[in-house]
Formats: C-alpha cells, sequence, structure tokens
C-alpha cells in the first residue's frame, strides 16, 4: 500500500466519453433459404408451441451454430384475418399483442389501450395501422446494443415460392431515412425507423418498421399484395406459399396456414439481410496527475539500503524513481483498479507528469 496518495479534482481529473464501434453484418439467403442440398432445412429449428421459427447459421443440433434470428407472424384482433376459423388464431393475436406491448406501450392518453404498429412516426395518429405483420427478431449476439441507424437492408425476391429469386425481381427495402438525429421516432422498445422501397418512387409506402435497440423487423402482409400500390415495382403472382402448398395468397397463408408454414413461405422470400451493428463502450478517464514535489521516491524495498538511497551518490543529487504502476484507490484507501505502463518513466523533482487512465464498460 502506498505511503502518499494525490486525490482528484473532480472538476478537471475525470471525465467520460462513450464511443460507438460498428460492424457489418451480411446474413445471406444461402443460410436460411437459398443454400444448396438438404442443410439449410437442418438449420431451421420448430418448437412444439408452434408460436415461432428460429433460424441458425449451422445445423441447429451442432455445438457450432449460432442463433441468427427468429422469424414469426401475427396480426391484431381487429383484423379481418383474425376468425375463429383462423389456424392458430389466438396465437397469431396474443403475438402481435405481446410484440406491440413491449415495443410501443400503452395509449398515451388512456394508458390502458396497447398500442399498434403503424405506417409512420406518429403512433398517437390511430391511423395507418399495420394489423398484419411478420416479425423478424435478430439475435443479439448480431446485432449487439443496437442497429446502426440509416444501415439496414433487405433484400426480397417476388418470384413463385419454389423459384422466388430468377422468375421474379428482387425489390430492396430500407432505412435510409433514418440517421442518428432525424427520420426515427421514440417509444417503451427504443427507437424506430421506416422501411421503403430503394429507388426512385413517386409516392413511397412504408412497408415496414425496423426497432433499433430491439434488433426487431416489422413487416406489413400488404407488402405481398400485387394490387395495393402501383408504385411499388414487384409481382409476387399470389404466390407467398407455405410449407405444403406453393399457391397461396397472403392472406390464404396468414389465416390457413401454420405459423411455421408462414414462416418458411417468408424465408423463401429473404435473399439478404444487411445492417451495420452497434457496440456502445463508455468509458471513465482519469487523469493522473504528478506534480514535481510528490513520487520522487520509490516503496520498492531495494531502493534504501543502510539508510541509503541507492539511486544518489551524493547527498547533494536529486532523487529519481521510475513510475511503471498506477492504482486507484477509493476514499477507504482500497485498491480498486491498476494500470500498468508501456515503459518505466522518469519522475525526479524537475518534472511532472500527467498519465491518462481509461476504464471501459
Amino acid at each position: 500500500m502506498p505511503n502518499q496518495f494525490q486525490p482528484f479534482n473532480l472538476n478537471t481529473d475525470i471525465t467520460s466519453t462513450k464511443t460507438l464501434l460498428h460492424e457489418a453484418i451480411p446474413l445471406t439467403g444461402a443460410i436460411y433459404a437459398f443454400g444448396t442440398g438438404s442443410y439449410i432445412e437442418e438449420n431451421i429449428k420448430n418448437f412444439a408451441h408452434g408460436q415461432f421459427q428460429s433460424v441458425y447459421d449451422y445445423p441447429y443440433l451442432s455445438s457450432s451454430a449460432n442463433h441468427i434470428f427468429d422469424l414469426t407472424v401475427a396480426y391484431d384482433e381487429t383484423s379481418d384475418l383474425s376468425a375463429s376459423t383462423s389456424i392458430q388464431n389466438a396465437k397469431k393475436i396474443n403475438m402481435y399483442n405481446q410484440m406491440t406491448q413491449v415495443l410501443l406501450g400503452y395509449s398515451k392518453d388512456t394508458g390502458e389501450v396497447v398500442q399498434k404498429f403503424e405506417s409512420d412516426l406518429n403512433i398517437n395518429n390511430d391511423d395507418n395501422y399495420m394489423t398484419s405483420v411478420f416479425l423478424i427478431n435478430l439475435s443479439r449476439l448480431i446485432t449487439k446494443d443496437q442497429i446502426k441507424k440509416g444501415s439496414f437492408t433487405m433484400k426480397l425476391a417476388t418470384g413463385s415460392w419454389v423459384d422466388a429469386t430468377t422468375a421474379g425481381e428482387i425489390i430492396t427495402l430500407t432505412d435510409t431515412s433514418a440517421s442518428a438525429d432525424s427520420g426515427t421516432a421514440t417509444v417503451m422498445g427504443g427507437d424506430y425507423g421506416l422501411l421503403y422501397q430503394q429507388g426512385p418512387i413517386k409516392e413511397p409506402t412504408v412497408y415496414g418498421l425496423v426497432f433499433y435497440q430491439a434488433g426487431v423487423v416489422v413487416l406489413t402482409a400488404s407488402l405481398f399484395q400485387n394490387d395495393l400500390d402501383d408504385t411499388l415495382q414487384k409481382d409476387f403472382s399470389d404466390q407467398l406459399g407455405d410449407l405444403s402448398q406453393n399457391q397461396k395468397t397472403v392472406r390464404e397463408a396468414l389465416t390457413g396456414s401454420t405459423i411455421s408454414a408462414s414462416c418458411n413461405a417468408l424465408r423463401h422470400r429473404i435473399c439478404d439481410i444487411s445492417f451495420n451493428n452497434t457496440t456502445e463502450i463508455n468509458s471513465n478517464i482519469y487523469f493522473c496527475r504528478v506534480p514535481w514535489n510528490r513520487f520522487n521516491y520509490s516503496t520498492n524495498p531495494t531502493y534504501v539500503s543502510g539508510a541509503q538511497i541507492q539511486v544518489k551518490n551524493l547527498a547533494s543529487d536529486t532523487p529519481i524513481s521510475y513510475v511503471t504502476t498506477i492504482g486507484l484507490y477509493n476514499s477507504a484507501g482500497e485498491l480498486l483498479a491498476t494500470a500498468k505502463l508501456s515503459e518505466p518513466l522518469r519522475k525526479d523533482p524537475t518534472n511532472e507528469l500527467t498519465l491518462r487512465v481509461r476504464l471501459d464498460y
């Protein structure tokens, strides 16, 4: 334990910073939809509860497999798809309510009604509802702390279910209107942006949402309707498809197919997903001041022999020490952290040092 301390000035010696690190994440369809061989379906895990489907980058039973994302479909109980005859009707409604409650929260006016997904940045407009949606929940392993705003891209194939990539064109949905300081809205689940089709469109239509901190992508089911909007240059040929029947409209798939079957249909449409993730590193920076008149002597026992300082030949010589380690202590004198210098720094009464120590968390 040192015999003397140098206290910090809280106003000038300690500061905090935040650094954002970004990593490009490409999720190619060869992993989950368009690869060769039967191993692709081994990357897909369907559960007995049938509420969602998980996608892995390797066969999910392999110890080296990494979870990439989950897929599910959902609709609101006010949707015209909701009916007692619809397959897994209650589960699809419950999934919609769960995701909207977690991501959007309750109405600010009443505090009792759960918000609904909307195709704008004002969820209190009570219009432009997305009542039937596909949900892609990206793994925290790849999104890290959040998706970088303005970096998300998804390519969808418009051909038939059995030949989605070559029988039709590829459309691209992006959130290019979003940035770090504009084009997004903040709700209970964090910030979200809007997904538009990439390219020159006279009247762009919103076809989905991306929640950046939650890592959730919401696609409106109306994206797969041919007659929805002439500005979207696509032709899905009314073949969203499902596990057992290729010729199904999106309405037939959501009402007459299981969630897993509809997830299979969506997977065969997704060519690739790409975005930049964000890792947030918070730091405390300590400026350790070493004044000219302190720390000129070493606490090493070999520094003194027979009451004589070993580095001095004459009593008039200047004492010399070398700084090798910095210790950060609390007010009780307990050591909390240490920092090693890359090389010893000479210290004597003729110089002063300021050493910068950064603690990341």
